[in-house]
């Protein structure tokens, strides 16, 4: 198997890193398996650390899945020199190594001085924003390919109101409704959470309004959301301020977008005594639900998207790997830093997900 096929995943033991080692090896990519621990390494190279059948199979077939033996690299982001020997051959790089505020900026680094695309799954807003403006022009000089959030949250908002917004060069509203079942948070989305409420200061929240990104003091509004069925009409946390207030206005010129969340599932993600997701089927995917609900508005019209699927995080690999393929196969639309709605077709990569995610548009 050629280089071009080599991809390197750091973080890719954990939760979310394990889906995407799974998904590069089944569109026959080979997965450079990169982490700080060589042991939980070698644990998911042959496959007794798994979702469903595991990342390379069990037993003899774990260590020939591709002729080979599997390839670990230990790597930690406060060691350049061994993040550089990590990507040494690589194609490109998928970051699933929260918290993103700690290692997406030394894995960048490191991916410009490879000379490959760097992709990540990061649901952080400060460490998005913070890619897009320190890395903008320096990626662009470099004609270099960084696409951060190309995740459930982020990334896949961000497509959905782009291909919403058809041909429409502006917007007022971008609305995003996100109806979640439930929300078993990992521990690696509780880490992340922790260092972003501490950047911004404890009790602050976030909200992207008249252009521009607005920290508030006060308690976010509840409200209800008329999500069409199966799961009708929920109250919502409104202002529940995901990264799609990063990715959406990064390239698209609406002044207002809010994100919102059922009560219920913020409350799952707040609460400490909520569980880690526990695998339902045989693919390791959680039985959590969720039905994305986006509404574009401009003057008097409205355009909408809806999207249905299973397991947030599980559904993170194919879209960060359906992104990792067009990188590699040249179908972009721009280079530097650009959020996924920036840097592809938004209507064929939504497409491209359907053994995944039903997505329905309405403009």
């Amino acid at each position: 198997m050629g280089s071009d096929r080599m991809v390197a995943v750091f973080g890719a033991y954990g939760h979310t890193g394990r889906f995407v080692v799974a998904e590069l090896r089944a569109r026959g990519f080979r997965p450079v398996l990169v982490g700080r621990d060589p042991d939980k390494l070698k644990a998911l190279a042959y496959g007794t650390e798994m979702h469903g059948a595991g990342a390379y199979g069990t037993g003899d077939r774990a260590a020939g899945a591709y002729g080979t033996a599997p390839d670990i690299r230990t790597a930690s982001a406060h060691d350049p020199a061994s993040v550089d020997r990590a990507l040494t051959g690589a194609a490109a790089v998928i970051n699933c190594a929260g918290p993103f505020a700690t290692t997406a900026a030394p894995v960048i680094e490191a991916a410009l001085r490879a000379g490959i695309p760097y992709l990540d799954v990061a649901a952080e807003i400060e460490a998005n924003l913070d890619t897009f403006a320190h890395y903008a022009e320096r990626a662009r000089e470099a004609e270099a390919l960084i696409v951060p959030a190309m995740a459930f949250f982020g990334g896949f908002g961000d497509l959905l109101a782009t291909a919403a917004m058809g041909d429409w060069t502006a917007a007022d509203e971008v609305h995003i409704a996100y109806g979640l079942s439930s929300w078993h948070p990992t521990a690696g989305t509780r880490t992340a959470g922790a260092v972003s409420r501490k950047r911004r200061g404890a009790g602050r929240r976030i909200r992207y309004t008249e252009g521009r990104l607005e920290h508030r003091d006060d308690a976010p509004p509840t409200m209800e959301w008329p999500f069409p069925e199966p799961l009708g009409p929920r109250a919502v946390i409104g202002e529940f301020t995901m990264a799609d207030v990063v990715t959406v206005p990064s390239h698209l010129t609406v002044p207002e977008v809010r994100t919102y969340m059922t009560a219920d599932a913020a409350r799952d993600l707040a609460s400490p005594d909520t569980p880690a997701p526990a695998a339902a089927d045989e693919r390791g995917r959680s039985d959590q639900t969720f039905l994305v609900d986006v509404t574009v508005r401009s003057g008097g019209a409205e355009r909408r998207a809806v999207a249905r699927g299973q397991d947030i995080y599980a559904v993170t690999a194919p879209l960060v790997v359906e992104a990792a393929e067009r990188v590699l196969t040249g179908r972009t639309r721009a280079v530097g830093v650009a959020s996924a709605g920036r840097m592809f077709d938004a209507p064929d990569f939504l497409r491209a997900l359907s053994p995944h995610i039903t997505v329905e548009l309405f403009t």
